[in-house]
């Protein structure tokens, strides 16, 4: 798997895509830190691009990977490797290759500006925490959308559907169902509904960081009324980890389903 892996990953980094993924993250980050050099307030302005563009790019990635590597995929499987072996490693070459791409892009900008000195260095670590479980997770579903799915537009639409549901949609229905259900006791199923949404949890996660009372949210200040805000920033943690775990698991087991 480590050979695979190491296959991947040196294959992404030196891909176009992944330097203009860089760059773009470098650049915002200087861009940010120019007009406002104050590194915690520049910490929560990135929060919310963060928690919305790194699951996008982490689907388009993840099903675009899976669609042009098809042939090479099918090579390997010719090959006595296990399937587990061949996916596992793409998997993490894939996601690890981005989120380098996503650390090194914005800890340049941050470390010139003194981020290594300065009182937000936890926060800024929390950040990038959160947009790398992000990727993980988002190319971790991308990769069982296109495992379910033989045509590559429907596969595209899927995954773009997805990233859709979970950034946009979720948070529509959930307040419509806030107010439509207003007279009743929400408390427990507003702190349910936000375990299945790794967007909202990351968002939550960096929030108690920050502990920014102000900007938690309904979904937030739960957390924080639930847990506490140290208990609740570990609840988040755990809880995203377990979005990783199942659809990784799902990975394995329908690679070793799939007639190729």
């Amino acid at each position: 798997m480590i050979k695979i892996l190491k296959y991947s990953f040196y294959d992404l980094i030196r891909s176009r895509w992944s330097y203009v993924y860089l760059a773009f993250y470098m650049l915002l980050g200087f861009v940010l830190l120019f007009l406002n050099s104050d590194l915690s307030k520049a910490t929560i302005t990135l929060m919310n691009i963060i928690v919305v563009l790194t699951p996008m790019i982490g689907t388009i990635f993840g099903i675009m990977y899976f669609y042009n590597s098809r042939e090479f995929t099918e090579l390997l499987l010719s090959q006595p490797i296990k399937r587990s072996t061949i996916f596992a490693g793409q998997y993490l070459g894939l996601s690890l290759s981005l989120s380098m791409s996503l650390i090194v892009g914005l800890g340049i900008p941050f470390l010139v500006y003194g981020i290594g000195q300065s009182d937000a260095v936890g926060n800024f670590v929390t950040l990038l925490m959160s947009g790398t479980f992000l990727t993980f997770i988002f190319v971790a579903l991308s990769l069982n959308i296109g495992l379910s799915n033989s045509n590559k537009i429907k596969g595209f639409g899927y995954a773009i559907l997805l990233w859709l549901f979970f950034a946009v949609i979720y948070d529509g229905l959930f307040m419509i169902s806030l107010v439509v259900f207003g007279d009743y006791p929400l408390d427990k199923f507003a702190l349910g509904a936000s375990l299945f949404n790794p967007i909202d949890l990351s968002r939550i996660m960096i929030l108690l960081k920050l502990e920014i009372s102000a900007l938690l949210g309904y979904t937030g200040a739960l957390f924080q009324k639930f847990f506490g805000t140290n208990l609740g920033f570990f609840a988040s943690v755990g809880i995203l980890v377990v979005w990783i775990a199942i659809p990784f698991g799902l990975i394995l087991r329908k690679a070793a389903q799939k007639d190729f």
